[in-house]
């Protein structure tokens, strides 16, 4: 049986005294819950912040209001902002981010149903990646909670080639 994304990336924190912090939107909490589903995660996870609404996303993370205009919630510059301001808030070594369109509604023709930007900030760079999953609410979730956890997995493998677009 294979491990659990969760619990080898756990082990691998763990083992480089590293910690973690999240900011979740359209997983609504669901990547933290999966990392803190492993015993002893509170020795490398600090906390993360759902900011759901606009206005959530700017007083909890400081992500700007220009960025939102400009970009929408839903783009890679909110998803490093996310990460950023999960980072400074939290003190983590690591931040992941997620911010996507779960659907059933709220799909536009540039950003349908799906679209999911997953942000990770790190003390040696920053990178986002896009993807396009075409499952249902639920599944479309537990998408990008997975896409979050195999990012650091890549990250934490010495993989810096992190920008890019997945279907």
């Amino acid at each position: 049986m294979e491990e659990l994304l969760e619990v080898t990336l756990g082990r691998m924190l763990h083992a480089r005294k590293l910690k973690l912090v999240t900011a979740e939107s359209c997983t609504g909490g669901l990547l933290s819950h999966r990392i803190t589903n492993v015993p002893g995660s509170s020795e490398y996870f600090l906390g993360g912040v759902v900011s759901y609404a606009y206005e959530a996303k700017v007083a909890l993370l400081g992500v700007s209001w220009d960025a939102l205009r400009a970009h929408g919630a839903v783009s890679r510059e909110v998803a490093l902002e996310m990460g950023r301001g999960a980072r400074r808030a939290l003190a983590g070594d690591l931040a992941v981010s997620v911010t996507g369109i779960a659907g059933p509604g709220g799909g536009l023709p540039e950003k349908p149903v799906g679209t999911t930007w997953i942000g990770l900030v790190t003390p040696d760079g920053e990178w986002a990646r896009r993807y396009s999953f075409n499952g249902d609410r639920a599944g479309n979730k537990a998408l990008s909670a997975d896409a979050a956890l195999q990012m650091l997995l890549d990250y934490l493998n010495g993989e810096r080639r992190l920008d890019i677009e997945a279907t």
